[in-house]
This record gives C-alpha cells, sequence and structure tokens, in this order.
C-alpha cells in the first residue's frame, strides 16, 4: 500500500459505518475524511470525482475510487486478503451464506429503518405518522425475529465476525440515537433478547469506540 486510504464518511450514516468497521478489522491504514451532509462536502468537484453520485461512503485507494458500500466489503478482501482478519468465511458454503445474510439486511432492514425514520426525522413542518410508524415497527420486529434465528454462534454467520456482522449492527444502533433523540417511539424494546446479547459483543471490540459516530459524542 503506497499511502493510506482515504476513506470518506458521513458521521451516523450506516453504510459508512460498516466500511470503518471493516477496516478496523482489516487493520488497514486509513484516513478517515468528515463529510458533511449539510454544507455541501458531497456536491464539490473533488468529490465527484470520487463518487459521481455524490454519497457516502467511498474510498480512495492507490488512485483508485470506490464506492457502494457492499462492493467495497468485497473490495477490501479481496485487495488485502492476508491482512488483519478475513471479511467473510473461507469455506466456500459459508462465505456464501455470510454474504447472503449481510444482503438480506440491506434488502429487507434498511427499508424498514427508513420507513420508520423518515417519519421520526421528517420535516419540521409535517406531523409524523403514527400509523406508518406502528406499521413500521411490527415489520422491524418481524424481521428482527428471523435474523435471531441465524444467532446459533457468537456472530451472525458463525464463530467469528463478518462482514454480515458489520452490515447489520449500525442499522440497529441507530434504534437507540433514536430513543434518546426523539423520546417515546421505544424502538430498542424491538431487539430481540439473543440479538441485544450480539451487539453488546460487537460494542466490546478493541476498535469499535473509534468507530463511533462523531456528531452521536457530540
Amino acid at each position: 500500500m503506497a499511502s493510506p486510504i482515504r476513506f470518506y464518511f458521513g458521521s451516523g450514516s450506516p453504510y459508512a459505518w460498516k466500511i470503518w468497521l471493516a477496516l478496523e478489522h482489516k487493520k488497514l491504514p486509513y484516513e478517515a475524511i468528515r463529510m458533511s451532509f449539510d454544507s455541501g462536502d458531497l456536491k464539490t468537484p473533488a468529490f465527484t470525482a470520487v463518487n459521481p453520485r455524490q454519497k457516502v461512503p467511498a474510498l480512495v485507494d492507490d488512485g483508485f475510487a470506490m464506492y457502494e458500500s457492499a462492493a467495497m466489503l468485497e473490495y477490501l478482501e479481496d485487495r488485502y486478503p492476508d491482512s488483519g482478519e478475513s471479511l467473510w468465511p473461507r469455506d466456500v458454503k459459508a462465505r456464501a451464506v455470510a454474504r447472503r445474510r449481510a444482503a438480506e439486511v440491506v434488502a429487507y432492514v434498511d427499508p424498514i429503518n427508513s420507513k420508520i425514520f423518515g417519519e421520526v426525522f421528517g420535516p419540521a413542518d409535517k406531523t409524523p405518522n403514527l400509523e406508518n410508524i406502528a406499521e413500521g415497527k411490527n415489520m422491524l420486529s418481524a424481521e428482527l425475529a428471523r435474523i435471531e434465528v441465524w444467532l446459533n454462534h457468537d456472530f451472525l454467520a458463525g464463530d467469528k465476525l463478518s462482514g454480515a456482522d458489520f452490515t447489520l449492527y449500525p442499522y440497529l444502533a441507530f434504534l437507540g440515537r433514536v430513543d434518546v433523540r426523539k423520546p417515546g417511539y421505544n424502538l430498542k424494546v424491538l431487539l430481540p433478547a439473543k440479538i441485544a446479547v450480539w451487539m453488546k459483543r460487537i460494542e466490546a471490540l478493541p476498535y469499535f469506540e473509534k468507530t463511533y459516530p462523531p456528531h452521536w459524542k457530540e
């Protein structure tokens, strides 16, 4: 590696957070560059050259620009297979399961979260639709019950961490963030017992605090 990876992130973005966890897990040198959603950082010509979709996360590795978080996980593993810990199991079938579970999280948890958060953090002049929030909570509860079945080991795809764990955790951490910022929606109570214990395992990782969204500390 000629120089540290330049990692562009938005504080609290679940897509960026999973890549940050992956960079630490892989023990890769990187420079974390915080982008402001409100200050136009993503619209600049310099960042548009990195990601023409003007979204985070993105990275530049030795002059090579990469974006789209799922593809970024694959890139980091393929590019640096011997650095740190693997993001995916070595066994082909176990790796397929881990990747499928990461894909399921994006396909099902992500839109449910968006449904809920779109109401909770909607425009100031719009009253949140409580029926939509209740429907979203029911959908999320059902999805988390499916995911809890995966946890017959310490992590989502077996005894070792994988990209599936890093994909799911940020979505669920945001539930607690909502309960702090917008009391009364009681989203953390949706977490099944096994998932709550699994989250504690992620939070006990030695590098977890380093990746914690900066503005959540402010």
